[in-house]
């Protein structure tokens, strides 16, 4: 196995490549205290190759990760743990409490995708997931923490892109693990260091009211940085949490004016790329459209898909705007 890109950052903390789809569209953040290590999420079954490989290179013995730590239980995130705890025989899975069952038996995890995907597309994408034996699974409720080797991680219930999201404030480094609680920021859009970040609307649980509280929560925190899975380390995080919110309420307003238009998916579609074109437009991004729209057109697809969920559940949803 070759080696992913890997980017080290301060305070041991450094970004795998998950190799998923394309490069630098999800990392796998690894943390080292001291010879001790965790991972923040796991890509796929595929990415634990390189995870290997990144973990040889640093001179990490696989009896020395202590901890695979999920943000939540979404398959780009997740669909590496059973891999991960067969390889790391000392590790502990840390996940919220709504996801730790669907870690044990992922029976209707796996079902739910494969009714999207089908069962051969599933399986390119995902590979093979296994039940994880119970007894190596920790639930962390809000406001729980994990020792890692003298290093405090708190956990935080951060809802709104799903209702089994953690963010996770390392204390260390004073910054956040935000999976996609804190938005998507592709590094191909930096401009002069300053980031570009959207939010992710994606099924099937999303929540705009828990979505601007769980931003406010962590900024509450005033952290120095932001690592998000989509793409890894991200700073100025006021300006992208002001963003976030506008985005957020327009990503909405767009739901709710196409709300009974024969074709949403194309009319929601369409409206979130011409605002995200927009906003990189002032930004000066200076990247060609159509490497633009490769790199938005699986987000923005996603994104209308989970505002479809969102206006189609019970009207008392909308009472909370």
């Amino acid at each position: 196995m070759s080696l992913p890109l890997v980017i080290d950052y301060e305070h041991g903390i450094s970004a795998i490549d998950a190799q998923f789809h394309r490069p630098k569209r999800a990392a796998i953040h690894l943390i080292v205290e001291k010879g001790v290590a965790a991972l923040v999420d796991t890509g796929t079954s595929f990415s634990i190759p390189g995870v290997i490989a990144s973990l040889e290179h640093k001179n990490i013995a696989i009896e020395d990760v202590a901890y695979v730590i999920l943000t939540h239980i979404h398959l780009d995130h997740a669909g590496g743990a059973s891999e991960c705890m067969r390889l790391f025989p000392n590790a502990k899975l840390v996940v919220h409490p709504r996801g730790a069952s669907h870690m044990a038996n992922p029976a209707r995890l796996v079902a739910g995708a494969m009714g999207v995907y089908g069962e051969a597309e599933f399986k390119r994408v995902y590979g093979e997931i296994y039940p994880i034996d119970a007894a190596r699974i920790i639930e962390a409720p809000d406001e729980s923490r994990i020792d890692l080797n003298g290093r405090s991680l708190l956990f935080l219930d951060t809802p709104g892109h799903a209702r089994h999201h953690n963010c996770i404030f390392d204390e260390r480094s004073q910054s956040f693990f935000t999976g996609d609680t804190f938005g998507v920021s592709y590094r191909e859009f930096d401009v002069d260091g300053l980031e570009f970040v959207f939010p992710t609307t994606s099924p099937v649980q999303f929540d705009p009211a828990a979505a601007h509280a769980s931003i406010d929560r962590i900024m509450r925190y005033q952290p120095r940085h932001a690592y998000l899975t989509h793409y890894s380390q991200i700073g100025n995080l006021a300006c992208h949490a002001q963003s976030l919110h506008e985005l957020l309420d327009a990503h909405v307003d767009i739901a709710q004016r196409a709300k009974n238009d024969e074709d949403r998916q194309a009319v929601i579609s369409k409206a979130l790329r011409e605002i995200l074109l927009q906003r990189l437009t002032q930004q000066g991004c200076r990247l060609p459209l159509d490497a633009i729209d490769e790199l938005l057109r699986s987000d923005i697809r996603l994104n209308a898909q989970g505002l479809i969920h969102w206006l189609d559940q019970p009207t008392e949803r909308f009472k909370q705007l």
